[in-house]
């Protein structure tokens, strides 16, 4: 008795064929031979049988190999020998255009929900800026056809997914420091927070039970990696540390860009605080004066 396994819907392997070896349509016709128009047949499944030899084409073309599995311990076998994986699906495979189209499978579509998400919004860095005062209306669907851009926004998607948030201690740290570090799993840094924690008792000279506080040194995102919410999630790791250690309050002095930043993590302004003072030393100030 023969066994059947589920149906293949060959439409979505192709495209997530295109979309691996990132390749368009009419790319991937000039690499196997096989018409255009034949792709797209298969592709929006008005041809759902396709010949072997077409598929085998297909799939040559983009560097893999059709493999021909049985059901039982022999497909086990050949899973266990890496002979067979299983091919990541179209993130996007949803998304349509106006006409109900599949938007390019080897592009990364992504579905516009703010000024951020869009590449032609150049004022998604004013957070204050309501909806009814953006220049222009956004679009429903956007995608990126510069490889060298798409790379760095897959890569930016990975460094989102995989970086993790711990707090460091040791290396002869106070415990008055507060050292959080963004790393991914081969242990390269890609963001650091640091904060210090001082004593309104000292600060005062009086006794206030013993109230401590924390002071922001700063929030670093290596700059290759900033913009993926890895200053937001150091920032989350502060404030959940200083829930279990029972600290209320931190200070912080920023900047330019780092005022929004911090507003935007749930910092207020405060109109009265310490003036900011600064010394200036000449640059000759550590010259040996002449004889």
């Amino acid at each position: 008795m023969t066994e059947f396994g589920p149906r293949v819907d060959l439409g979505v392997r192709l495209r997530a064929l295109r979309r691996q070896a990132d390749l368009s349509q009419r790319q991937l016709a000039e690499r196997s031979g096989v018409p255009q128009a034949t792709i797209a047949r298969i592709e929006s499944g008005r041809t759902p049988d396709p010949s072997f030899r077409t598929i085998e084409r297909l799939v040559e073309a983009v560097g893999g190999h059709v493999v021909i599995s049985v059901v039982g311990a022999a497909s086990a076998a050949l899973t266990r020998a890496g002979a067979a994986r299983s091919l990541p699906a179209v993130p996007h495979e949803e998304l349509r255009d106006a006409a109900g189209r599949h938007c390019p499978a080897h592009l990364d579509a992504r579905e516009v929900r703010q000024p951020r998400d869009w590449p032609g919004a150049w004022w998604a860095h004013w957070q204050d800026l309501p909806p009814q005062r953006w220049p222009v209306s956004l679009p429903a669907v956007t995608y990126v056809q510069d490889r060298g851009e798409r790379d760095r926004l897959r890569r930016g998607d990975q460094v989102r997914r995989e970086a993790r948030v711990r707090r460091f201690a040791g290396d002869g740290l106070p415990a008055t420091s507060w050292r959080f570090l963004a790393e991914l799993p081969d242990g390269e840094l890609v963001g650091e927070l640091r904060a210090h924690e001082r004593s309104v008792d000292l600060l005062l000279g009086y006794d206030l039970d013993d109230q401590r506080e924390l002071v922001l040194d700063g929030v670093l995102v290596a700059p290759e990696h900033r913009l993926l919410g890895i200053g937001r999630r150091l920032v989350e790791a502060l404030r959940a540390e200083m829930d279990r250690a029972g600290v209320a309050t931190v200070h912080a002095v920023a900047e330019f860009g780092g005022v929004g930043f911090l507003r935007a993590c749930g910092f207020r302004v405060e109109w009265r605080r310490p003036s900011a003072l600064r010394l200036d030393r000449p640059v000759s100030a550590g010259r040996r004066p002449p004889r």
